[in-house]
């Protein structure tokens, strides 16, 4: 049998957390729980993360459902398995490559050039993000000012991850096999090939984005986060007009970094 013990896990009566579990819930209790589960990866479920990577492109709601399912067993709306993490961060570093590859990159400048990208593009800029949304979501779309009603930071940068994953997929593998045959032609279909893809990458990151906050029951106007997409149209439309590259300025970019 398995050991029971003879009080309630709840106080007196008044429905509140014991102080023992009250610790067991902190955010600093969840993300030590978090950074321990990276060095064991025996414990991880990657078959999960990687369903969740499929659906993130099929149908990002059932990757929101589950985090919902999360919310209800664990008391948490962030991940507590960093297998996903783990597998973005694979698919990072082989993308990266590929593209040193193809820019015809030497050995050290590859690697310089994965540094940047994991530590600065992904780490920094997905911290930046996630606390910017964490913050404005906390401030502004929280229907009623509650400490039981708020998003967890974890959660803002699962969203970033979660809308991170496709934009990767797009613009630094799929892009790959098209760059030196197409994109940075100096022809009309290079950069309208080029700039859609990347119309696609960051409308897949504004939409899972948005899921990921409308999926919680406690904010409010959350539509407002699908605005960007306007902006977004208007500014692929431009570059159109103009004959504006971005591929052609990302790979330049990337060589500039690793000089």
């Amino acid at each position: 049998m398995l050991p029971t013990t003879s009080f309630n896990s709840r106080s007196q009566g008044n429905g509140a957390l014991s102080p023992r579990d009250a610790a067991r819930h902190t955010a600093g209790a969840k993300r030590y729980k978090y950074l321990r589960r990276l060095f064991h990866f025996r414990q991880m479920d990657f078959e999960f993360a990687l369903w969740q990577m499929l659906y993130l492109f099929t149908s990002p709601q059932r990757v929101y459902r589950n985090f919902h399912y999360r919310k209800q067993t664990k008391d948490q709306w962030a991940r507590d398995d960093p297998a996903f993490l783990v597998l973005l961060s694979i698919w990072l570093c082989v993308s990266t490559v590929g593209f040193g590859f193809v820019l015809d990159m030497g050995f050290f400048e590859t690697i310089k050039l994965l540094l940047w990208v994991v530590f600065i593009d992904c780490v920094g800029v997905g911290l930046l993000i996630a606390t910017l949304m964490w913050f404005i979501s906390n401030k502004y779309l929280v229907k009623q000012q509650n400490r039981d009603y708020d998003v967890e930071w974890g959660y803002a940068f699962d969203v970033h991850l979660n809308a991170f994953y496709p934009l990767l997929v797009i613009l630094h593998f799929i892009q790959l096999f098209f760059i030196n045959y197409v994109i940075i032609s100096d022809s009309v279909i290079g950069y309208f090939v080029g700039n859609t893809l990347w119309l696609i990458a960051i409308g897949y990151y504004i939409y899972v984005t948005f899921l990921g906050y409308s999926a919680l029951p406690f904010l409010k106007n959350t539509a407002i986060l699908l605005y960007p997409f306007a902006l977004l149209i208007m500014l692929y439309l431009i570059s159109l007009a103009c004959g504006w590259n971005f591929t052609k300025m990302l790979c330049s970019f990337y060589k500039y970094r690793v000089k």
